[in-house]
């Protein structure tokens, strides 16, 4: 499969794009290209490789989830700028 001129001027149509006719064929060019590659990429034999495999060899890096003290409830509203009934007072929002 490949790209042609009017296959760039339909999809530029639909997108209500404009391009000049160098912007035309260098697209032409690379779309053609990048079709290309996709090709290469559909001869590899990725029979035994799992959906969720990765190039590099990644952990979790995130800490333990430990249940500890949190702010006191007084302490978290002492800086609020208004508070109502042990909770923030925040504007509105429609």
């Amino acid at each position: 499969m490949s790209v042609s001129l009017e296959d760039v001027d339909y999809v530029a149509t639909l997108a209500r794009l404009r391009f000049s006719d160098e912007e035309r064929e260098q697209l032409v060019g690379q779309l053609n290209e990048i079709l290309n590659y996709v090709e290469q990429l559909k001869q590899i034999d990725t029979a035994d490789v799992p959906p969720t495999s990765h190039v590099l060899d990644l952990r979790n890096v995130l800490r333990e989830d430990v249940v500890d003290e949190s702010l006191p409830h007084d302490e978290a509203l002492a800086n609020a700028p208004e508070k109502d009934r042990g909770h923030f007072m925040v504007p509105k929002v429609l």
